[in-house]
């Protein structure tokens, strides 16, 4: 498995997984119809940088890191990950998020939130809890799960400097 920086042309292999977890519409806040277009500037043109985890080649996830707030909260970044659903339970995921506070910090951000993780994505909620991250927020009834119906959205944080 190899972490390394995205370049425009892994899109075409991005873009199944993007669109695969945005149209089951459970975890991102992302509407399922989103265009391959609208996609690739989400993920790929907005964000500061944007790495991919692949194995022999193939991707198998990815995610992107941003400046979360401009101006006095510049130091703090967001970031979204996502995992193709023929490599979950793998540890990319763990893999990736580790990965990204090293590069945050070589970025010169000094703490990492998370805006809007769907409580119902107990998965995450519970690496992000294993990995040092605070539910600081809770937004009651936010996330219109295609299941579940209203659920809460969480604001996780991390303050990674020592």
């Amino acid at each position: 498995m190899n972490i390394r920086r995205a370049i425009e042309t892994d899109f075409d292999a991005i873009w199944p997984i993007f669109h695969e977890i945005t149209a089951a519409g459970e975890t991102y806040a992302y509407p399922p119809e989103t265009t391959k277009e609208e996609a690739f500037r989400i993920w790929m043109s907005a964000p500061r940088e944007t790495y991919v985890v692949e194995e022999n080649g193939e991707i198998l996830a990815t995610y992107y890191i941003k400046t979360n707030q401009n101006g006095p909260g510049n130091h703090v970044c967001n970031c979204g990950y996502m995992v193709s659903s023929g490599a979950r339970g793998r540890g990319l995921a763990t893999a990736m998020c580790e990965h990204s506070q090293e590069i945050a910090m070589s970025l010169g951000y000094k703490a990492m939130q998370f805006n809007f993780v769907a409580s119902s994505n107990e998965g995450a909620v519970r690496l992000w809890n294993k990995l040092g991250f605070e539910t600081v927020g809770r937004l009651p009834g936010a996330f219109n799960h295609p299941v579940k119906g209203y659920v809460d959205a969480l604001v996780m944080y991390k303050w990674l400097q020592t």
